[in-house]
């Protein structure tokens, strides 16, 4: 048999094929060879598409539990859908709120940019707290023509002695109005005569010239009471409700508490998690060699982890030994512990073996979804809960967004995001039962698929800016399809992984 065309864009990695198959592990080849449907991708009888707008959403394998097929490897797994909620309800505890048992704490600003607030936040002080300029130029008070004053009025000093009427004082943006001025005359629309006394003077307007004998508007003595000044609470009133507990400490936030009058955020802690990478293959440096490979998640999960909301405490790497695993997860003192690889039955997978020798709750125990349906979700004592992704790259980036996205945004108290749909320009082979989740490019108003989406891959996702959420049976050309944001695409580096 000959190999497929390679029509891949060689910038980008996007494919104008439906599917490769040699980007499907075997038991997803296997399953797509003996589906008895014999249907094509995308065929409406076999996948609901997500739907833009209000109205319920099906669920992304576009069928109930009660109607899935059931199949010879999943163990108990859920569907993707059913697996997100679980881990979400999961850091609730079946109290309704993430913060039940982590207690607020009060934060400087500067460490407060990413964390969510636990408390509303109130305003302490009226915005602003006294009656300012908004522009450079004149106080004024009464009609003009003015006399000026020699000092001026600066931001940030004391305030000026009242005015009297007929009277001007030049006047900073921000600085606080005299009492008893009656507007701010721009610098632009005021000039002063050979007596150095001040006339409103506005610019020539650009519209239609004045009829014959019509005054000329704002050219006389006068200017509009309050005109270009920010009276004293004009933004807030001290003790009005500014933001709501919940809201995630972005630098406007930030700024809005500053001139509020804060000092210190009441937040939710971050969740603390620990990464353990399994295996005795990995290398932290250099080129693999005999039948040893590089660590990708070594570098990859602890900034991503960060960009979700969490705090990482710890990255450490345990060797293939069931006692050095549980020695690794019973002494942690993280919130979530993070494994890589062994979730599956290999000879040496033995987190399974593990979480049962501690008596941990497996909640999750395999998911519905291409790749990484290995992926697994336990709460090993109160408090503490054990995300356990597969070895290969893309399957372990799978299992973060499935599981771990979910559970960390919810111990966070960071708002959910509010599902998007978008159309994909290209087919995209589907597994017959299980949900894929397929890295593209936003082009537009459309997504296109990447070639390189194998579970062992992260070309594909190097290059993507989202996930799509393809339904059992695959989409079809133009098909709309739910989206998963990654950080980097939705908040740029910086903002996301610092």
């Amino acid at each position: 048999m000959n190999a497929p065309e390679d029509r891949t864009d060689k910038g980008t990695g996007v494919t104008d094929d439906a599917e490769d198959p040699d980007d499907l592990d075997v038991e997803e080849a296997l399953a797509l060879v003996n589906d008895p449907s014999g249907r094509a991708p995308g065929d409406p009888a076999r996948a609901g598409a997500p739907r833009r707008g209000g109205g319920p959403r099906p669920a992304a394998d576009g069928r109930s539990p009660a109607t899935r097929p059931s199949r010879h490897d999943d163990r108990h797994a859920l569907s993707w859908p059913e697996a997100r909620a679980v881990a979400e309800r999961a850091a609730r505890r079946g109290t309704g709120s993430p913060a039940a048992h982590r207690a607020p704490v009060p934060v400087p600003l500067d460490a407060a940019l990413g964390l969510t607030l636990a408390a509303h936040l109130t305003a302490l002080t009226d915005l602003p707290s006294f009656d300012t300029s908004a522009m450079d130029g004149w106080a004024v008070s009464g009609p003009g023509p003015w006399a000026v004053r020699e000092e001026g009025v600066l931001a940030g000093h004391a305030e000026h002695p009242p005015l009297t009427d007929g009277e001007a004082v030049r006047i900073a943006t921000g600085a606080r109005v005299p009492p008893d001025t009656t507007a701010v005359l721009r610098s632009e629309h005021g000039r002063t005569d050979d007596n150095g006394r001040l006339h409103a003077a506005p610019p020539r307007p650009a519209a239609p010239p004045r009829p014959p004998g019509a005054s000329r508007a704002g050219s006389g003595s006068t200017v509009a009471h309050g005109q270009d000044i920010r009276p004293r609470g004009q933004e807030c009133r001290s003790g009005e409700q500014l933001l709501s507990a919940g809201t995630l400490v972005t630098p406007a936030v930030l700024g809005l508490a500053a001139a509020a009058g804060y000092d210190t955020l009441s937040t939710l802690p971050r969740p603390r998690v620990e990464v353990l990478v399994l295996g005795d293959e990995l290398l932290t440096g250099g080129l693999p060699h005999d039948g040893l490979i590089r660590d990708a998640l070594g570098p990859m999960l602890p900034p991503w982890l960060r960009a979700l909301g969490a705090e990482v405490t710890a990255v450490r790497r345990v060797r293939d030994d069931a006692q050095a695993l549980y020695k690794a997860i019973t002494r942690s003192g993280a919130d979530v512990v993070l494994t890589t690889g062994g979730t599956a039955a290999g000879p040496v997978d033995h987190v399974h073996p593990t979480l049962r020798r501690i008596g941990a709750e497996l909640l999750v125990d395999g998911v519905e979804v291409r790749p990484g349906h290995p992926m697994l979700l336990a709460r090993t004592k109160e408090n503490q809960y054990l995300v356990g992704l597969p070895g290969n790259p893309l399957a372990a980036v799978s299992g973060l967004l499935t599981l771990a996205e979910p559970l960390l945004r919810t111990l966070a108290g960071r708002p959910a995001p509010e599902p998007y749909t978008m159309p994909l320009r290209n087919a995209v082979q589907g597994h017959p039962h299980d949900t894929r989740l397929v890295p593209v490019v936003l082009r537009g108003d459309v997504a296109l698929p990447l070639h390189y989406n194998g579970p062992a891959m992260l070309r594909g996702i190097a290059a993507a800016d989202a996930l799509a959420v393809v339904p059992p049976g695959g989409t079809r050309p133009g098909q709309e399809t739910e989206l998963l944001d990654l950080p980097w695409a939705s908040g740029g580096i910086g903002v996301c992984f610092t």
